[in-house]
């Protein structure tokens, strides 16, 4: 299944966590030029790199972040 980041719920979650875009790309060991890819939607993320996502952002479901 091929699913984009839902980027305004991304900004919020992250908002709300008090937390910047490349702490999320540090935390999952990626680049931030990767996440911010992912963010706007130029690049899909992979199921292991969204297991990462929700781990690391916690109390998160995937619907609260991923599209389909």
């Amino acid at each position: 299944m091929k699913a984009q980041i839902n980027t305004a719920n991304i900004r919020k979650i992250l908002a709300r966590k008090q937390m910047s875009q490349n702490w999320l790309a540090f935390r999952t060991r990626t680049t931030s030029g990767y996440m911010s890819q992912m963010i706007t939607g130029k690049r899909n993320p992979s199921s292991k790199m969204r297991d990462k996502i929700l781990q690391v952002l916690g109390d998160c479901n995937s619907e609260d972040i991923f599209t389909s």
